[in-house]
């Protein structure tokens, strides 16, 4: 069955229709993507987080989802699968494909990296970015957050989090950085907030990618030779760079910033950092050992759920009266150095 949500929808290949009545798949065009599933019939259990979804690129454009979904069945069952097309019906060369699992995911790229089809061409499988932060600038000096919330939820959907930069000194705009629930709802909410805001509430803001690039996410596959393995990256290590960082860093127009100030502890700091990216919370394990020139040295073990591995580190601290005050302390200067680590000083 193949529904529409365009009003001029590329035509479908004809084997597409035989494959549709003889099987229970429905595909939905809208936004230049046919897709399957999000979720499919009798899909039991919760949606997808990060990492369960694989990008796919070197399909033949003459290749279609009656090909392309039953070979990622195989490894395992389908969320979803949508399959990028153009207006005259072709596909574009790439799809993107979801599982319930990070393992399925990974067991996919395993299985079809490389995977030969017709004419010596083979598909090239890695896990997906998923990009789902956006950028807003040029926000009215003095939104709270709770405000800007309600406003991004009257517009767009799938707003999950958010965090304002405060304007800076002689009534500059404020910026905001945006989480969104998945890469789909961020792409669409990218398409109209600009026109939403100028028309709901008289504001003309600016919105972009994280990255601080405005290209979409399927020139990904320009970066992928054929022969090319990158392997899966792990969850949420893409997301944490100095890059990332800095383009928000930049968006605030601010000579000297400081996203995550001294004044504020960084143990909140980091926590609000692990929320709005879906991480978890952080976990310490913190040690004291005495030092002969009468401080104390730490070391420190945090681990963020949502991370491979721990992040770990020593530093000096002068010793305090209270145990509580001591590891307050000790706390702060481990969510110090992790935030320092994620790419913010």
């Amino acid at each position: 069955m193949l529904e529409s949500c365009t009003d001029n929808p590329p035509p479908p290949h004809p084997f597409i229709f035989y494959w549709l009545e003889t099987t229970s798949i429905t595909l939905t065009q809208v936004n230049g993507q046919r897709k399957y599933g999000g979720p499919p019939t009798g899909w039991i259990g919760p949606a997808p987080g990060p990492g369960c979804e694989v990008f796919i690129c070197c399909i033949p454009r003459n290749m279609f989802e009656d090909c392309l979904i039953p070979l990622f069945q195989i490894v395992a069952p389908l969320y979803e699968f949508r399959l990028m097309m153009n207006i005259s019906g072709q596909n574009r060369g790439f799809a993107y494909a979801k599982y319930g699992r990070t393992m399925d995911a990974e067991a996919a790229i395993r299985a079809l990296h490389l995977h030969p089809l017709q004419g010596g061409v083979r598909l090239v499988v890695r896990l997906s970015t998923e990009k789902r932060q956006l950028c807003l600038g040029e926000l009215p000096a003095g939104v709270s957050e709770e405000a800007l919330l309600n406003m991004l939820r009257v517009v767009s959907d799938g707003v999950t989090g958010v965090i304002v930069r405060e304007a800076g000194p002689r009534g500059r705009a404020a910026s905001a950085l945006v989480l969104y629930s998945s890469h789909y709802t961020a792409s669409m909410a990218l398409k109209v907030l600009v026109q939403a805001f100028k028309k709901q509430f008289g504001i003309f803001i600016t919105v972009h990618w994280l990255s601080g690039s405005s290209k979409p996410r399927h020139y990904e596959r320009e970066e992928v030779g054929a022969l090319a393995y990158p392997g899966p990256t792990p969850v949420g290590q893409a997301l944490l760079t100095p890059t990332c960082f800095q383009s928000v860093r930049a968006a605030s127009h601010d000579p000297h910033p400081q996203h995550f100030s001294r004044s504020c502890n960084a143990v909140g700091c980091l926590r609000r950092v692990c929320e709005l990216y879906g991480f978890g919370v952080p976990l310490y394990d913190v040690r004291y050992h005495t030092n002969t020139n009468g401080f104390l040295c730490v070391t420190y073990s945090v681990l963020v759920p949502g991370l491979p591995k721990p992040f770990c580190g020593a530093a000096k601290v002068f010793p305090c009266p209270s145990t509580n005050t001591m590891k307050d302390e000790a706390h702060h200067i481990a969510a110090k150095q992790v935030l320092k680590a994620m790419g913010h000083a």
